[in-house]
């Protein structure tokens, strides 16, 4: 359908897909959810070369198996079975959510017309795995077992698989899900940490909205619970006390936290142009309607989430033309570090005025910890089964309210999600994005 250039186009929600640490289901993510339960648990089913942390959000249940990928036509699932081998584990959770979001919207088998159709996917830096390494950097091993970094471009170097880098480059996944899916539109990939998610779908909505395309699929994935990963968040974060029980580590907004749990995962989104999923009778899950993004720091690089977070949180209100008054609920960044949960409190209040503080806020990082990229978009999934079911997730661990984030956390059963909500990350380094979304009218 080409658009009506005399009006804006609207944008819904009508697939949906997710790798997580509370299942790769929407059903079985919203009962763990709704139920109060934590996917973060000890990592005893992974060594210490396979990750440095004592607990983390891992998706268990996802093995990269051809059936973790979701109903699937013949010719598509050789295609991924084939393929799998040249993706990281990022890449396959990608892809087994973009197909369990395709399923959801109906267009398992094809999608209507290929040349409008796209994607935009949001990722984390890919790091190669150590294992990758261990035959090259054999090579390179004196007689004192030292390392001899000279001989790596003449000896170690060769012994890499040849196809190696293609596992873990970021363009990666949205490169297979478009080629098994046929999408022929516009792709795009998008590198922004927390960000990712928000920013990806920000931009599915606004191709969508300017007629480039009528359908895109749309998300991220994430971890920061891999070897490599992990070693820098280590490094770089305020990470939850070791000695936490890891159900009660992620402690969003709580006084008593003590920092940031890492996590894996991904969510994908089908968006569409609204009367062309209408046209074909498709579940409509809600109505993307606005979408904000900035980015501010220092000379240092070092980030102002609460200037970047506010700035957001204005734009996308003022695209979508509602008030503050019609917000049922917020979908928090809630990192559970001391520092960032401070100052997204603080951008609320200076994009919403008092009235913010009285928002009901969820913060599914409180069942599963921080999924890097693909954080947002599995967190703005809680929201959308939120509106099917009629009532918000608890925010898990929450007890104790901290004077310095005045938020309107909610830690009973009975809240409804109201008609509209803005869904929050942003990154250390101040980049911050920011969607509104709601049910049309």
């Amino acid at each position: 359908m080409l658009p009506d250039r005399l009006s804006p186009r609207r944008v819904v929600v009508t697939g949906l897909g997710l790798v997580s640490p509370l299942g790769n289901s929407p059903p079985t993510f919203w009962s763990a959810l709704a139920a109060g339960q934590s996917g973060v648990v000890p990592c005893e089913k992974l060594s210490v070369v396979e990750t440095p942390l004592k607990f983390a959000g891992e998706a268990r249940e996802f093995t990269g198996k051809i059936d973790n990928f979701g109903p699937l036509p013949a010719d598509r699932k050789k295609a991924i079975r084939k393929g799998l081998k040249l993706m990281c584990r990022e890449t396959q959770m990608a892809v087994a959510a973009a197909q369990h979001a395709f399923a959801s919207a109906g267009l398992a088998e094809s999608t209507p017309v290929p040349e409008r159709a796209g994607i935009v996917l949001g990722s984390d830096y890919m790091l190669t795995m150590p294992a990758d390494y261990v035959d090259s950097m054999e090579k390179c091993v004196g007689e004192k077992g030292d390392f001899q970094f000279s001989r790596w471009g003449s000896e170690g170097l060769g012994e890499m698989a040849p196809l190696w880098m293609l596992k873990y480059l970021p363009n990666m996944p949205a490169s297979h899900i478009a080629i098994l899916n046929d999408l022929r539109g516009p792709n795009n990939s998008l590198t922004m940490r927390e960000s990712s998610s928000n920013l990806a779908m920000g931009e599915a909505f606004r191709t969508i909205r300017r007629g480039h395309a009528d359908c895109m699929v749309t998300g991220a994935t994430g971890t920061r619970i891999l070897p490599m990963q992990a070693l820098h968040a280590l490094q770089t974060e305020q990470m939850a006390d070791e000695t936490s029980t890891p159900a009660e580590a992620s402690r969003p907004f709580d006084k008593a936290r003590t920092g940031m749990v890492a996590g894996e995962g991904a969510g994908m989104l089908v968006l569409e142009e609204m009367d062309t999923a209408r046209d074909r009778g498709a579940k409509i899950y809600a109505e993307v309607l606005g979408t904000g993004s900035s980015l501010v720091a220092n000379r240092k690089l070092e980030g102002n989430c609460q200037a970047a977070l506010a700035t957001a949180i204005k734009a996308a209100l003022r695209e979508a033309r509602i008030n503050v008054t019609d917000l049922g609920h917020i979908n928090a960044h809630g990192l559970g570090t001391t520092d960032s949960d401070v100052q997204e409190t603080a951008a609320l209040e200076e994009a919403l005025g008092p009235a913010g503080s009285q928002i009901p806020l969820i913060a599914p990082k409180s069942n599963f910890g921080n999924l890097g990229a693909g954080s947002g978009s599995v967190e703005l999934i809680a929201s959308l089964l939120a509106f099917e079911h009629g009532r918000l997730p608890r925010v898990l661990n929450y007890q104790t309210r901290d004077p310095a984030c005045p938020v309107q956390a909610v830690t009973n059963e009975d809240v409804p999600p109201g008609t509209h909500f803005l869904s929050l990350s942003v990154t250390p380094q101040g980049q911050a994005a920011v969607l509104c979304v709601g049910i049309p009218e």
